[in-house]
């Protein structure tokens, strides 16, 4: 049994994790007592195992150099933001550090050496959808429902 995770209530929380430590990752799903019990993710179109938890980095590339350290969070919230009405009641994003150990079909990490940290509460995600809405350019989730592939390849509507 996992000892209960602490909730970060605001993307400055999320922020500050991220200004002070490295190898921070966020997972959206039903928990760590849960991904904890498995070893791996799972590729959803094939069903292969996967040599770590999937999940998506916090570390701030050296391109971004110093900008802000909550808009960088708040992207990479943003970004996943739709897998909560995809994959079903109760998931959610934690905060967890680990280590490395390979790439999912996606090109996403794959963490294992996993160490909860917290829950991120969903005050946080909509706080990171009005960061990432106020930002000049036009940007969605990576969201990829609705994104069917035609035979022969392209998207349909698509030009």
């Amino acid at each position: 049994m996992l000892t209960a995770l602490t909730t970060l209530h605001t993307l400055d929380e999320v922020a500050d994790k991220v200004r002070r430590r490295s190898r921070l990752y966020i997972r959206w799903s039903l928990g760590p007592e849960t991904d904890l019990r498995g070893t791996s993710s799972r590729d959803e179109l094939t069903g292969v195992p996967l040599p770590g938890l999937s999940a998506n980095s916090l570390d701030i590339e050296p391109w971004w150099q110093d900008r802000s350290v909550r808009i960088w969070v708040a992207r990479r919230l943003y970004d996943y933001c739709h897998l909560p009405r995809h994959r079903g009641n109760g998931v959610r994003p934690w905060l967890l550090r680990g280590q490395e150990s390979g790439r999912g079909p996606d090109n996403e990490p794959l963490v294992d050496h996993v160490e909860p940290l917290a829950w991120i509460a969903a005050a946080v995600i909509d706080e990171a959808v009005g960061v990432i809405e106020e930002q000049p350019g036009p940007w969605g989730p990576m969201e990829r429902m609705g994104q069917a592939r035609r035979p022969g390849g392209g998207t349909p509507g698509a030009r």
